[in-house]
């Protein structure tokens, strides 16, 4: 029984490091994965075929992740953001989306639903990982992570209705300075 308890405990530790979600306050986990539409956000990098978080420093990141391209809750969320967008740069925000989707699925939704903003191909699912969203079944969580200026997370939803949603982390947005 002894022995149960202490490999137990021994899973539950590792468990700890190794799945261990953000937190606010803290600094966001740095990331840097192929993406579509870099340009949008980088206008000097046209070229650019990774986006990094680094890249970004000086401006507000809203990290979403989504469990799958041209589904339907993941495209209400995003389009929703895309109505929303002039208003995120307003804001000094920049907009990326996640899922675990290829570069080429990616780029279709992006070309499809005309999302202006980047949406990271997470296929080795390193970025799902570090923010805490991977959930073992192949798809990440739908997570949004609100990362400013510094790249301190201010703000994570866990829990998103994705049609409502954008507004929220707009309104949200709108109280950083």
């Amino acid at each position: 029984m002894f022995r149960f308890r202490l490999l137990a405990a021994c899973g539950l530790l590792l468990a700890g490091v190794v799945l261990a979600a953000p937190e606010e306050g803290k600094p966001a986990p740095a990331f840097d994965v192929p993406a579509t539409s870099i340009s949008t956000v980088l206008p000097d990098k046209k070229e650019a075929k990774t986006l990094s978080l680094a890249d970004l420093k000086g401006k507000n990141v809203v990290l979403f992740f989504y469990p799958k391209a041209l589904t339907k809750g993941c495209t209400l969320e995003s389009c929703g953001f895309r109505d929303l967008a002039k208003e995120f740069a307003d804001a000094n925000t920049v907009i990326v989306g996640a899922s675990h989707d290829s570069l080429e699925l990616q780029q279709k939704f992006t070309d499809t639903h005309k999302l202006p903003f980047p949406l990271l191909a997470d296929t080795q699912m390193k970025v799902s990982k570090a923010y805490g969203t991977s959930t073992g079944k192949g798809n990440p969580a739908r997570h949004t992570f609100v990362i400013d200026k510094q790249g301190v997370l201010r703000k994570i939803y866990t829990k998103v209705n994705p049609t409502k949603h954008p507004q929220e982390v707009l309104d949200f947005v709108k109280t950083l300075k």
